[in-house]
């Protein structure tokens, strides 16, 4: 990363309004479900794991690094759908992320399967979006660390469809700051093969590797409301995922074309995205 990247003027200082200390019922009543699905968890775990490793026989590196027990915090590059699928397979503990509320809203028989699907995957649902959104997503994640659980995330925001690692978003160094919790760098290779975006099913020709990275801990670069603190950290976990992944750099956010000229300011204005 570059030294331009570490010093953005609007992250400076402006210290990002954190999530509450105390969760609301909302949020509550949101994260709740994973505890009431534990059963549904362990056996999708009990069909999954070992039905994905016969499949995909996955190359597994530096399992020796995930702490046992306790937060951690899985910061991951983002190449496809099955991400994360692979990173929980992978992991020699169970791993919670959050996924699209959609896929739990349907109704019918194919409702049912995709919310039991993604319950028995350790998904949890969350409206998508920024600003508060984001923010509440945030609390989700730090209320399972609080836990003494695991989680994953995708600090590019967003799947590369070009293959290359983007910029990343300073939501996990927040979350890490916040809550002391160490962040594990995963490289993923291979898992765009494996299932292609806007592919319906995925190859079973395809073999995925899964890098684990030696913990990380960011609190010694400063509190969780300085934008600075943020900006390093974040830059720190992009490195490492970076030299586990192997991909070339894009040098920006993995955000969507601007279609306004408010959209267009906004994306080249410095500001920070969570």
């Amino acid at each position: 990363m570059t030294s331009e990247e570490t010093s953005e003027p609007a992250e400076a200082d402006h210290p990002v309004s954190p999530a509450p200390s105390e969760v609301s019922a909302d949020i509550e009543q949101a994260a709740s479900p994973v505890r009431r699905a534990s059963l549904t968890y362990k056996l999708g775990r009990g069909v999954i794991n070992p039905l994905a490793r016969l499949i995909y026989r996955p190359r597994i590196e530096g399992k020796d690094n995930v702490p046992r027990t306790g937060p951690v915090i899985f910061a991951s590059n983002h190449l496809s759908f099955i991400d994360s699928i692979a990173i929980p397979v992978a992991a020699p503990r169970p791993v919670h992320f959050l996924a699209k509320a959609s896929y739990f809203d349907g109704t019918g028989f194919s409702g049912w399967i995709s919310r039991e699907f993604f319950t028995s995957i350790g998904a949890i649902a969350v409206e998508r979006g920024a600003g508060q959104a984001a923010l509440d997503a945030l609390d989700q994640q730090r209320q399972l660390l609080e836990e003494g659980s695991a989680v994953a995330l995708y600090p590019e925001g967003t799947r590369s469809l070009d293959g290359r690692l983007y910029k990343g978003r300073t939501g996990v160094a927040f979350l890490a700051l916040q809550t002391g919790a160490p962040i594990v760098p995963v490289g993923l290779i291979g898992t765009d093969a494996a299932m292609p975006v806007g592919a319906k099913l995925p190859s079973l020709r395809a073999r995925i590797t899964v890098k684990f990275g030696e913990p990380i801990d960011v609190t010694r670069h400063g509190a969780a409301n300085s934008g600075r603190a943020r900006r390093l950290a974040t830059d720190e976990i992009m490195a490492a995922i970076h030299a586990l992944s192997g991909q070339e750099l894009a040098g920006a956010y993995n955000e969507p074309p601007a279609h306004t000229p408010i959209e267009r300011i906004k994306q080249v204005l410095p500001h920070e995205r969570l």
